[in-house]
């Protein structure tokens, strides 16, 4: 258990957190939220102990081990496996099953475990520390935006991996869909304080709006009656028979507090510029293929056309191909073969993560976004910066000192300043607060024009989507639908009974039917009773697994007190008698070990099946 007391920070004039105090009880799992620049990083390395605070303390129980996502890349081994490796807890330091099961989870493949960590781009370099911090089992996982960099498969595996976790979590993301499954409880820092409640953000938001709302009212009653009072006190202060009277009230009023109105605080509030668009078409690609070795074609024969103010959400995973086919439409790539036919009166606007390095850096955020389009003038670029939350003389920031985050509102503020039709959106969420990809997700809402967005953010993806594109098994097509119904016919759980055709369409029996609550009941039962007769067993299993390898661990530590002793005592029989027993102990735990993750395994794949056997279940009693 962690406890936070009277904790303080602040960097300059600006105060982070004041009297901040709760307490980390065993298997809790944390969501931590907030504005970005309001402190969540800042109290992660606080724990970490890579700042101080100004005043307070954390009790950290002694040998209670924290695991935290480094963000500098320090590899010293040749191959992304054994650089993982150095992960592993020093009695674990040879189990390379662990390993290459958190690695496959996260998108790599066998041939990928043998290859140099520097091979490979930045993200997945992030994902190797993950790895990392994943396998060394520590008792505290810190994660700081930990699906930034995850394509959506590898994102779920970590929602079903942390779900699994056995001890406590503390989790920063702006996914929200991500932290609501989750977390056990919400730690908020709103308003310079620090809060704790139980449930998800859901719950944290609606009672952070309903107690500002109950502050406001009370506000508005109290300034009435102290106009009452000072009103009563000046009409009868002169009256002597209510001297009295008068006496009191002014006591009164001197007793209660004045309550203050509420700053409002910054957030990203914006509309997207719609430019006018007849047409019917946005555009049409035809026969569109792309790669950048020969050998292996990103993009084939790819076909689709985009209607106006289509919906569309292009998914898989990370290296299929997403961004370039983005590119491909926005005209930054041109197709190998195939065409793009646009309508004359599309005006586009593409975002994606790497045009900052088109940002000039000795600009500033204002000159930034007024030379975005000529129509735009200093009180209009002035605006924008606000609503990215460069107000005042933040706007005159040069963009060299800017840091990522801020650097991707400059872009998402040029996108503002320009009139468009057609909106391409390379997972705009990165480097977003909750807030902030609340008011995205807004904004995408309400543009008049059409959309194609790439992302991993399953909450985008069920409220936006209207079509997808999907890359899956080197082959992409068109699923005609929404996120919801992509993941009823199969999705990423059933990927085998997909189609790849283009039509969207599965290979599963029939169409759904409507049954009654008493067959629905009927059925759970039976899964629960079938999961029953298969996982009990196995977890006996693993029970008399884990016992028997902590019955020789402490054999083995008994035999090396011993050894201790003989090599003190210089008895050379009782040596070599001892040293075989150890090799022998230390053989029966390798073999205990392999069996452990072999059942754990089994354990974990038929729980699996079970799980979305009942969430499949769930959902058809929904229908």
């Amino acid at each position: 258990m962690i406890g936070v007391e009277n904790l303080h920070k602040s960097f300059g004039s600006q105060t982070l957190f004041e009297g901040a105090s709760f307490k980390l009880n065993p298997k809790e799992r944390i969501g931590l939220v907030g504005l970005n620049g309001h402190g969540k990083t800042t109290l992660f390395r606080i724990i970490i102990g890579k700042e101080s605070p100004d005043t307070g303390t954390i009790s950290i129980p002694k040998h209670y081990r924290i695991g935290y996502v480094r963000q500098e890349i320090d590899f010293t081994k040749d191959t992304v496996l054994k650089e993982v490796m150095t992960g592993l807890p020093p009695q674990e330091r040879d189990h390379y099953w662990k390993v290459e099961k958190v690695l496959t989870g996260l998108g790599f493949s066998k041939d990928d475990m043998q290859r140099p960590p520097f091979d490979f781009s930045g993200g997945f370099q992030v994902r190797l520390n993950l790895a990392k911090v994943l396998v060394s089992e520590p008792d505290l996982l810190l994660l700081d935006e930990p699906t930034n960099y995850l394509d959506i498969t590898s994102i779920r595996w970590v929602e079903r991996f942390l779900m699994n976790w056995p001890r406590e979590i503390m989790l920063i993301t702006h996914n929200r869909g991500v932290m609501d499954k989750l977390v056990t409880h919400i730690i908020g820092i709103y308003r310079k304080k620090i809060r704790k409640i139980p449930g998800n953000t859901e719950k944290y938001y609606a009672q952070i709006a309903q107690e500002e709302e109950v502050h406001e009212k009370t506000r508005i009653k109290d300034e009435r009656r102290h106009r009452e009072i000072e009103q009563f006190i000046s009409r009868f202060r002169a009256k002597a028979r209510l001297a009295n009277l008068v006496q009191s009230r002014i006591k009164t009023l001197a007793k209660t507090g004045k309550k203050e109105k509420l700053e409002k605080l910054k957030t990203l509030d914006f509309a997207f510029k719609s430019s006018p668009f007849l047409g019917k078409q946005v555009l049409s690609a035809r026969e569109l293929s792309f790669f950048y070795d020969s050998q292996k074609p990103l993009i084939k024969n790819f076909n689709i056309t985009i209607g106006s103010k289509d919906r569309i959400c292009v998914v898989g995973k990370n290296g299929k191909g997403k961004t370039t086919l983005l590119k491909l439409l926005a005209g930054v790539l041109r197709p190998q073969s195939g065409d793009i036919v646009l309508h004359p009166d599309v005006r586009k606007g593409f975002f994606e993560q790497t045009n900052v390095h088109s940002l000039v850096r000795n600009r500033t955020v204002e000159e930034e976004i007024l030379y975005s389009h000529p129509d735009v003038d200093r009180q209009q670029a002035r605006n924008i910066c606000g609503a990215m939350l460069f107000e005042g003389d933040k706007a005159l920031k040069k963009i060299g000192v800017l840091s990522g985050g801020e650097k991707s509102r400059v872009l998402i503020g040029k996108l503002l300043a320009t009139p468009t039709n057609l909106l391409l959106l390379d997972e705009p969420t990165n480097h977003l607060d909750l807030e902030s990809c609340d008011a995205l997700l807004a904004a995408i809402d309400s543009f008049d024009g059409t959309v194609a967005m790439v992302t991993h953010n399953e909450m985008f993806l069920k409220t936006i989507a209207q079509r997808l594109i999907v890359f899956h098994n080197e082959e992409i097509y068109v699923f005609e639908g929404g996120y919801q119904r992509f993941l009823e016919k199969g999705g990423w759980e059933d990927e085998e009974d997909v189609l790849l055709s283009g039509s969207g369409e599965t290979k599963k029996e029939g169409s759904r039917i409507n049954v009654s609550k008493k067959e629905i009941k009927r059925r759970r039962s039976e899964i629960i009773s079938e999961r029953s007769g298969i996982l009990n067993p196995l977890k006996q299993r693993l029970h008399r697994t884990e016992t028997h390898i902590e019955k020789h661990e402490k054999t083995l530590t008994e035999l090396h007190d011993s050894m201790q002793n003989a090599t003190q005592a210089g008895e050379g029989n009782k040596i070599a008698e001892l040293s075989k027993s150890i090799h022998r102990c230390q053989k029966d735990i390798e073999k205990l070990y392999d069996e452990l993750v072999i059942s754990s395994s089994a354990f974990e794949a038929q729980q699996a099946v079970f799980d979305e056997k009942l969430e499949r279940l769930k959902r058809e009693e929904a229908s």
